[in-house]
């Protein structure tokens, strides 16, 4: 393999293969080759009902300290999508972390943001699979599917 220098931003949009060496500056985001963990190097508090903002929602972790139930909009699919860069088949995780809340916080789709059969099948019964409760269980892992460029299909995966 040889060695490149670059400067600038630098994408891909099939990932990195070899190693990183030399200094790293700036904000690092996403999985950690080989570890299996990712980092979010900034996240977005929304701590009363709301419709998230597109750049909330790309930090991909929000949190959420509310005394009071709390209910977060996603941003329509256009929004998103733009933010994201997404395309047919872009998949992103979002994490919304509730242990330092006091209520529950629900997650809601908005425009051409679709939920899975599972998700639409679990919200009919209390919306189990779009909230998230609050105190040390209050963490929920949600995937956010493109089918274009401007629609997502929304689901939880854990």
């Amino acid at each position: 393999m040889a060695s490149t220098t670059f400067s600038g931003p630098v994408t891909s949009t099939n990932g990195f293969i070899g190693a990183l060496t030399g200094n790293v500056t700036g904000n690092v985001t996403g999985n950690i080759a080989g570890t299996g963990r990712t980092t979010h190097a900034t996240t977005a508090a929304i701590n009363a009902t709301a419709t998230a903002t597109a750049a909330e929602v790309a930090t991909g972790y929000i949190t959420s300290t509310s005394v009071g139930t709390v209910t977060i909009t996603l941003p329509t699919g256009t929004l998103l999508g733009a933010a994201l860069g997404a395309a047919k088949g872009t998949v992103f995780d979002l994490y919304i972390d509730n242990t330092a809340g006091a209520s529950t916080v629900t997650v809601a789709v908005a425009t051409n943001g679709i939920l899975s059969a599972a998700a639409a099948a679990g919200s009919g019964a209390g919306a189990g699979l779009l909230t998230v409760p609050s105190g040390v269980t209050g963490v929920g892992c949600f995937r956010i599917m493109f089918s274009s460029a401007t629609a997502y299909v929304f689901s939880r995966i854990a």
